[in-house]
């Protein structure tokens, strides 16, 4: 019996049922077989076998192959059981596509720069039994697989079956959130941005070791493989990280970070994978302060990715409530804001010099993006200071973001366009700096209806365009703007942005039906501007592009935690067209939920909320009249707003 490269311990999920569970895409099992047969060619007996467990086997005579789907994006060590095998010279082997549109018997998507990746080849002649790779070759996402037959011999295959082995410490089923409304599209966005963060966790023992770049030693290579592929790299402490992509990089990158974090919190609650890569970015500051653009291996500078990073300490913070880890890493935190705060000149903005970002093209100079996440960074900062009585920055924090706000507006806003240039001289008017200007709270009142407005204008049949990455949609920046509808208040048009582009995303046939690209063309091709010609390379799982994962919990729900661990919080739904929605999201403190439905003519006919018995909060509803009533009997009279709520179970009675 022939065994190769085992080692894996298959660990069994004990899953807690969460609310919703029906649109939850994480498997049941870690012991994933395919669902169904996409196409068979040459000879081959019985090819729907592999796809159940029915004790019967599929046979290749000769070349042949055979691609099965999955259903969905999964990730994982394949293992074939052979039963039969008429030459100790046979191979099978196995190829892997995340797209449609890279099934082959000849190669694998891409994980690197140079194109299709080799097969992955078992020497099945060797005799009848189980054969397993090492686990530096599981494959980070693919949707589609397909079992090859190179040679003459005739091949028995008993079984096929992945190893699942993202989101490793994760009971993939037991969401901490949830989310649900009358939208089935709007619902099932919600959860495959979830999913798509749950595939971009990994074990950190296998992140990418980029190969192609030659940013690492490479490994003995012990299957028979003209080229290199596989993840062997180390790229954090711990059980679990967070990386930017299922398939590549496999990294920890910031400001991917900077969307998928609060989209992790809301949904699975895995805060110690998030820990595990901000402290993997923490340990690379330099002894000026600067942090780096992604972690090991690849380690160059960024100035907005450095933001993104102390971003990602707040964040964590807000809901962990962690305040010991906070204190730990302060220390750092400052020499981070004194390093980006060191590029800040005479004209009040800080000049960027380094032009490392998201691969959007002119990143420089008194660039809107980067002075607006830089003023969002302040702000946080003395909040942060706040709460840990470390407050001696924050009158000169003020100070500069102040003078940094004012100039941005009179340097880089175009009123007669409604939009932020991209840097004094430009001719451009980012996607990227004029979301993050609302966000940043940049903007005016005035301003910031205009902004909404302009980019809202601007989209197309795909989503919308991110100008400053040429021909491109992004689905990491398109992040950022639905956040920044929101804060306008234009939630229908977060709404509308969110069934066109990402609903796109998950229901185009050339997707995975499940996880979200990295990005795409501004005509609808799978095609990233920023890779050049190599389109196969393009990730179908990328932690940047789950943004409506976290906006529909903080807006359309309308549950936004204020202090540490939702100590104080705000529920303020913007339902939009929305007329139910049921929602919740868990901390250390508790659960904190809301369930709403509406009229066809947008008024309330009932509204609930439960908050944690030790937190206080405020609640906005415009234009509603009622009573609030508690579970313990407490009635408050409500008109617009009430702000000093304490904690519990809430039902608002209507006037």
């Amino acid at each position: 019996m022939a065994s190769i490269f085992f080692g894996l311990l298959l660990l069994p999920l004990v899953t807690a049922k969460a609310p919703y569970a029906e649109y939850i895409l994480a498997p049941s099992s870690r012991d994933v077989t395919p669902e169904s047969v996409r196409q068979v060619n040459g000879s081959v007996t019985n090819p729907e076998a592999l796809t159940q467990s029915s004790g019967e086997s599929t046979t290749f005579h000769g070349v042949s192959s055979v691609t099965y789907d999955f259903g969905k994006n999964v990730a994982g060590l394949v293992s074939v059981d052979i039963g039969a095998s008429s030459s100790s010279s046979a191979f099978i082997g196995v190829t892997f596509t995340e797209s449609s549109l890279w099934i082959s018997h000849e190669a694998c998507d891409s994980t690197a720069n140079s194109g299709l990746d080799t097969p992955l080849w078992f020497p099945v002649g060797q005799g009848v039994g189980k054969y397993t790779p090492d686990l530096q070759y599981q494959r980070g996402a693919f949707r589609y697989l397909t079992l090859v037959s190179n040679t003459t011999a005739t091949i028995s295959v008993d079984s096929v079956h992945i190893i699942f082995t993202a989101a490793p410490t994760q009971d993939l089923q037991a969401y901490t959130g949830w989310f649900h409304s009358n939208d089935e599209l709007i619902n099932e966005i919600w959860y495959a941005g979830a999913y798509t963060s749950q595939l971009c966790t990994i074990d950190p023992r296998y992140g990418d070791s980029l190969v192609d770049l030659s940013l690492s030693s490479t490994a003995n290579i012990t299957l028979p493989q003209t080229e290199v592929w596989y993840s062997n790299y180390t790229i954090a402490n711990g059980s679990s990280t967070i990386t930017d992509g299922a398939k590549r990089d496999r990294l920890v990158w910031p400001g991917d970070m900077a969307i998928s974090l609060e989209g992790i919190a809301v949904s699975t609650g895995d805060l110690y994978s998030v820990q595990m890569g901000l402290e993997s970015l923490l340990v690379l500051q330099q002894a000026d302060g600067e942090l780096p653009w992604a972690g090991v291996p690849f380690k160059l500078p960024s100035y907005t990715y450095h933001l993104h990073s102390l971003i990602g300490v707040s964040y964590l913070y807000r809901f962990s409530g962690d305040k010991a880890w906070l204190s730990r890493y302060w220390g750092q935190y400052i020499r981070g804001i004194q390093w980006a705060l060191s590029s800040v000149d005479s004209s009040g903005l800080a000049n960027v010099t380094i032009g490392n970002d998201w691969l959007r093209a002119g990143m420089g100079g008194h660039n809107i993006e980067a002075n607006s996440i830089l003023y969002f960074v302040l702000q946080q900062a003395q909040n942060l200071a706040e709460d840990l009585g470390y407050t001696s920055h924050n009158s000169n924090w003020s100070a500069i973001a102040a003078k940094l706000k004012l100039a941005a507006n009179t340097l880089l806003w175009d009123d007669a366009v409604g939009l932020y240039r991209d840097n004094e001289t430009a001719t451009l008017y980012p996607q990227d700096g004029n979301a993050w200007a609302i966000k940043a709270n940049i903007t005016s009142d005035a301003q910031i209806n205009k902004v909404s407005s302009a980019l809202k204008a601007r989209w197309g049949t795909y989503g919308a365009p991110a100008p400053e990455a040429g021909i491109t949609i992004s689905p990491f920046i398109g992040g950022f703007e639905l956040q920044a509808h929101y804060i306008a208040g234009e939630a229908q048009s977060a709404l509308d942005l969110i069934r066109l582009q990402w609903g796109f995303m998950l229901n185009d046939p050339r997707m995975t039906h499940s996880t979200f690209i990295e990005g795409y063309s501004t005509d609808g091709s799978i095609h990233y501007a920023p890779y050049g010609t190599v389109d196969s390379r393009i990730s179908h799982a990328h932690g940047w592009s789950t943004g409506p994962t976290f906006a529909l919990t903080a807006y359309s729900a309308g549950i936004q935690l204020i202090g540490a661990g939702g100590s104080s919080w705000l529920i303020a739904p913007q339902p939009g067209d929305l007329t139910l929605v049921d929602s919740g999201l868990t901390t250390s403190r508790g659960v904190f939920s809301i369930s709403y439905q509406r009229d066809s003519d947008g008024s309330y006919r009932e509204l609930s909320f439960k908050t944690p018995s030790s937190t206080i909060g405020a609640v906005k509803l415009p234009g509603v009249n009622g009573i609030l009533v508690s579970s313990t009997g407490q009635r408050i009279k409500f008109v617009n707003s009430v702000t000093g709520l304490r904690g519990g179970n809430w039902k608002l009675q209507l006037n």
